[in-house]
């Protein structure tokens, strides 16, 4: 499996699972500090663009690969053999885009990465379009930029609660889930200036966290 997805040891191998639609692709990407229009992108689309796992080196000097992994909405499998079927077992990070809800294959994941102790990032993208989308559905006020703190405050509130209700439901432990937009993500990871950041920040710090904890764990 290791050398199917061309695994190579001294580089940090980071998965970024989720369903098309959960901004998955944009992720793998921003990770990289590459916006959607660069042509080493990942292809994003409504549609899912591919049935396998694909594999997107980072920057040259960053000694990071991510990888693309498909989801699925429903499993026809036990979720310990789509974790395995699908090579999981062997990355170092895994991150579940996720987008209103848990699909049962966050839950596969999650629940086997508990298993195989591989550090895990739950992550919603697309903040910005799902306040906007929050702000359309709150009574109109005075000042459009009151309209949109509420919706902010809105959207973090009930992201929150409904994850935590997702983990209790899926019995599994309780974790952060990261809120954020792929364009504030992209400066983040190049070190620019922004502004209406929610966790994008604190997501990059969190993951440099994990590599440190993995890298120093002494070998089996």
């Amino acid at each position: 499996m290791r050398r199917r997805l061309q695994y190579e040891p001294g580089l940090f191998h980071f998965a970024v699972s989720g369903m098309s639609g959960s901004g998955k692709s944009s992720l793998v990407n921003a990770f990289r500090g590459l916006r959607n229009t660069s042509k080493r992108a990942a292809p994003v689309g409504v549609v899912e663009t591919t049935s396998k796992v694909v594999r997107y080196p980072d920057t040259p000097g960053n000694p990071y690969v991510w990888y693309d992994v498909p989801g699925a909405g429903t499993l026809s499998i036990p979720d310990w053999q789509y974790f395995t079927d699908q090579g999981l077992y062997i990355f170092d990070c895994i991150i579940v885009a996720i987008d209103a809800r848990f699909t049962a294959t966050d839950i596969a994941i999650l629940r086997n990465c508990v298993f195989f102790q591989i550090p895990t990032f739950i992550v919603r993208s697309k903040s910005k379009q799902h306040i906007e989308n929050v702000a359309k559905d709150l009574p109109s006020e005075d000042a459009s930029g009151l309209t949109l703190e509420r919706a902010r405050e809105t959207y973090i509130r009930e992201t929150r609660a409904n994850i935590e209700e997702n983990l209790k439901t899926a019995e599994l432990p309780q974790q952060r889930v990261y809120l954020v937009d792929k364009d504030i993500l992209v400066r983040v990871v190049k070190g620019k200036p922004v502004k209406g950041a929610i966790d994008e920040l604190a997501l990059l710090q969190d993951i440099t966290k994990s590599i440190a904890v993995t890298r120093a764990r002494p070998e089996d």
